[in-house]
């Protein structure tokens, strides 16, 4: 894996030869955000961009039948529109929260969504799980923690060989923060690949990392340790 520049034009054709799940996903969003939180941007411009095509953004370092894993999948970025464009992939979404696994569990459902699968649980447990851990091609998240903790959560699940793909703003400076815990859990070949949302909506970043061996069997540690005391 390279870095190259995100090609939003192509992006937002596959968007488009895609217009009505999208506006169907558009539309469970806000309702079920009547309900209770998902997200604080529900203007259709902004979702579009900032949700709908910036989960677009890490499409091609996805190869063709990939096996992913989604950390903290919330509301479902950028699982469910890069499924939308994708059908070939097939996602674990691994989830805490029993209400935003229904509105997965909805979507997947009313969308017609093959190869899906919803897990109600901490991303720190599944970690631990022979039937999860190091089975999968990549593992992404977007906005779910520092990058040397979200490592902790997310490289785990990798296989030897696969990525982890980490959705966030542009700041160089937690990349750096968290390369010695992306090392230390297994990883090399990091980078990130910066680019602009289309019409102004904003700089974005997406750094990435390769698992060249195995993660230490003491990872991820759990009992909150990731977050109080992350790796440095």
């Amino acid at each position: 894996m390279q870095e190259r520049e995100v090609d939003f034009e192509a992006l937002g054709r596959k968007l488009e030869q895609n217009r009505g799940k999208f506006d169907a996903l558009y539309r469970m969003l806000l309702a079920y955000n009547a309900k209770f939180n998902l997200t604080s941007i529900t203007e259709r411009d902004e979702v579009f961009h900032k949700h709908f095509l910036d989960s677009l953004a890490g499409e091609g370092f996805l190869k063709e039948n990939a096996v992913c894993a989604e950390v903290g999948s919330g509301a479902g970025f950028p699982s469910l529109p890069l499924k939308l464009i994708r059908g070939d992939l097939r996602l674990t979404l691994i989830e805490s929260t029993g209400k935003k696994c229904g509105f997965l569990r909805d979507v997947v459902r009313e969308l017609d969504l093959t190869g899906v699968e919803v897990l109600n649980a901490r991303a720190e447990d599944v970690g631990r799980d022979a039937a999860y851990r190091e089975r999968f091609d990549v593992c992404f998240a977007r906005a779910v923690a520092r990058m040397n903790t979200l490592a902790e959560y997310c490289m785990p699940l990798v296989k030897v060989g696969g990525w982890f793909l980490a959705y966030k703003s542009d700041s160089e400076e937690e990349f750096r923060e968290g390369i010695r815990a992306m090392e230390t859990l297994g990883g090399g070949n990091c980078g990130f690949v910066r680019y602009a949302l289309p019409d102004g909506f904003g700089a974005r970043m997406l750094m990435y990392c390769q698992k060249i061996r195995p993660t230490p069997q003491k990872y991820p540690r759990g009992r909150g340790q990731e977050r109080r005391d992350p790796i440095v």
